[in-house]
């Protein structure tokens, strides 16, 4: 898969495309991802890229021709590389109006062909650039960014680490938090008793389950408190597990048992 990025810093995607676990998949070709300055594409010797809003107005505005250019640009890239029956690649602007991204978003670009990434800056970019072209409008959350570069890092995070041997382990995203629609259980490692620290007393151990060796225990641990996690944290996800028929039977009676106790209390 080909992300192509249009943005005024490029120089941001350096340590990410270079280091961590998800460089195996940039490193591998397997998310192929192309950088491109928009600067380049201005007409002036001063390489604007940004002018005064019509209407006034705090900010500044993305000029339409710069961007017109680079996606021009773009497509003629994607195109030349391009085999016979491609689809043409979704064009992506991250802004807060957008889709909020999740994880089943992620999943579903990880197994398409890629997109192009408009990274905005300013005020954002000109409105009729944006109803020309983009497909797709994303959202990292409720909150306002200086630009779309933070977006789009982490976009190809998330699709770089569901590719095939990325991860040290394969299971090890297929048990993530959203993956089936709920938060992950807790986790833990060594030591196995961790004595108290300064200005506590109590000792913490590690689950007894989890040092059984009994799979099939381990496996209804973790599932329930997933369930409890989410139910207590995010209690639309248990909805729409149930919804989508991804709840078992005893899940659904392990819920019953957490709002009793929770009527109790």
């Amino acid at each position: 898969m080909r992300f192509d990025l249009i943005t005024l810093f490029p120089e941001l995607f350096g340590p990410q495309l270079s280091q961590g676990v998800t460089r195996r998949a940039f490193e591998s070709g397997q998310v192929d991802v192309r950088l491109w300055q928009l600067r380049d594409y201005a007409s002036d010797n001063y390489r604007r890229v940004d002018d005064r809003p019509f209407g006034g107005g705090p900010g500044m505005v993305m000029l339409v021709e710069p961007l017109e250019r680079a996606l021009a640009a773009v497509k003629t890239a994607r195109l030349a590389a391009a085999a016979d029956g491609d689809a043409p690649p979704a064009i992506i602007h991250f802004s807060p109006i957008g889709r909020r991204m999740d994880q089943a978003l992620m999943q579903e670009l990880a197994r398409g062909p890629g997109a192009v990434l408009l990274c905005g800056r300013y005020e954002g970019m000109d409105q009729r650039f944006l109803d020309r072209h983009v497909t797709l409008e994303l959202s990292l959350g409720d909150f306002v960014l200086s630009g779309g570069e933070l977006p789009a890092m982490a976009l190809l995070d998330a699709v770089a680490r569901l590719q095939d041997g990325v991860l040290n382990d394969a299971q090890s995203h297929q048990q993530d938090s959203f993956s089936d629609g709920l938060l992950d259980c807790p986790h833990y490692s060594r030591p196995e008793i961790l004595s108290g620290l300064a200005g506590q007393t109590e000792d913490l151990p590690v689950p007894a389950v989890l040092m059984s060796g009994h799979h099939a225990q381990i496996a209804r641990w973790r599932r329930e408190r997933s369930l409890e996690i989410t139910w207590q944290r995010r209690p639309e996800l248990i909805h729409a597990a149930r919804a989508a028929g991804r709840l078992s039977k005893a899940d659904e009676r392990f819920l019953q048992q957490l709002q009793a106790a929770a009527k109790q209390a």
